[in-house]
């Protein structure tokens, strides 16, 4: 035993001894660049790249040079969203956890990703992402002058609630995955922990989607939490600090459980906001359907529950649009066909296939007899199955035996 004790102590000494000589190769690598980072920040870098010192050097100048690009200095004083972000860009700060850190809720679920990016430009989403994360800096400066301690971290609430298939919608998640990643490309193990609730049937889908673009530390952090929730919440949130609607005390003045005056409760962004660019076309096939014809994509589904995603836009015309199923010799409409005016609104929809077989994605332009339909498109199937990673919902909703879907 005492051997164990005395080999695992000389194991602790020597990777901290590599730790600090890595933290001082690192120092003297940026030298050029430090302000006012101290060891304890800087450690953040290395921690995010293994403390591989290369990559951590690579890290830090990226993120000094996006700084500057995106003035985030002086965001906090000077940038002021577009109405349209301030109205619809949901979640917000809602108080501290135990240990001081602020806490943060997201709705995802009332989040009209597609109508955001209708509406905004790329450089704001980005900002206001930003925005956030210095309040945060600012937020741990106060806290810890407040409770005369070093306080960091981020606790974010991800509720799920409302969650439907459209959040399938491939450019949205991207982008949403984007703005997340700006978290953790310029502020190095901010998150302290999430946690997801109310997950809904598609949670492995969304996951499966996420996963290559969240680190693993990241991944050792989310915790998915079932229909007992509160009692979760409440061991690292005290109830004044947490919104009613979660089982916590907080309220607005006017008694509102939701605390809107804190979240912004999204909601669909409409449409007289929209701008007139709206590009999401990369990674999309390009086809000419021509006049008088039709184009079909076929797809084998092998496994029930699969989702069949697809969006597509048309240049200058509409086209018509369908989904079927193989029934033997016969084709069965899954799909409505019908003509989609995707040459003004890029077209995007998901159908759940319950059944299993061959579908086919057909683009109908047989009615026009004088215009071929110039057609960016992007279709795709996707499992259940195939996220076979996805956090399992957390011990202490195991133990009362109820778990929300």
């Amino acid at each position: 035993m005492f051997k164990k004790k005395h080999s695992l102590k000389k194991q602790e000494s020597d990777a901290g001894l590599k730790e600090e000589e890595a933290l001082r190769q690192f120092k003297e690598k940026i030298s050029d660049l430090i302000t006012s980072q101290d060891d304890y920040s800087l450690k953040k870098w290395l921690q995010a790249r293994n403390y591989d010192v290369t990559k951590a050097e690579a890290m830090f100048r990226t993120s000094m040079a996006y700084r500057e690009k995106m003035k985030v200095d002086t965001l906090l004083t000077d940038y002021e969203p577009p109405e349209v972000l301030k109205k619809y860009m949901s979640g917000g700060n809602v108080g501290h956890d135990k240990e001081g850190s602020p806490v943060r809720v997201e709705l995802f679920g009332h989040l009209d990703m597609k109508g955001l990016m209708y509406s905004a430009r790329k450089s704001d989403l980005e900002k206001v992402k930003l925005k956030q994360c210095e309040q945060h800096l600012k937020d741990w400066e106060i806290m810890s002058k407040k409770l005369n301690r070093r306080v960091d971290g981020l606790v974010v609430i991800f509720d799920m609630e409302g969650v439907s298939s459209k959040m399938l919608w491939r450019p949205g998640l991207q982008m949403y995955l984007h703005l997340v990643s700006l978290l953790e490309d310029n502020y190095p193990e901010m998150l302290k922990r999430m946690f997801v609730i109310n997950a809904p049937r598609i949670f492995p889908l969304l996951y499966k989607l996420c996963r290559p673009l969240i680190s693993q530390d990241t991944k050792n952090k989310i915790h998915v939490l079932g229909s007992d929730y509160t009692s979760t919440l409440l061991k690292y949130i005290d109830a004044d600090e947490l919104p009613a609607y979660l089982g916590g005390n907080k309220t607005d003045p006017d008694g509102n459980p939701r605390c809107t005056t804190l979240i912004c409760q999204g909601g669909q962004v409409p449409e007289e906001y929209y701008l007139k660019e709206c590009e999401n076309s990369e990674q999309m096939e390009n086809a000419t359907v021509a006049r008088g014809d039709k184009l079909s994509i076929d797809l084998d589904v092998t496994k029930a529950g699969s989702v069949l995603r697809w969006e597509f836009k048309t240049d200058g015309y509409d086209i018509g649009f369908g989904v079927f199923r193989q029934e033997g010799p016969e084709k069965v409409t899954v799909v409505e066909p019908e003509r989609v005016n995707s040459h003004m609104v890029p077209e995007d929809g998901n159908y759940t296939c319950d059944v299993p077989g061959k579908y086919s994605v057909m683009f109908d332009n047989s009615y026009s007899k004088v215009r071929d339909k110039r057609l960016q498109y992007f279709v795709d199937v996707m499992s259940v199955e195939e996220a076979d990673d996805v956090p399992s919902f957390g011990h202490e909703h195991v133990r009362n035996g109820k778990e929300k879907h």
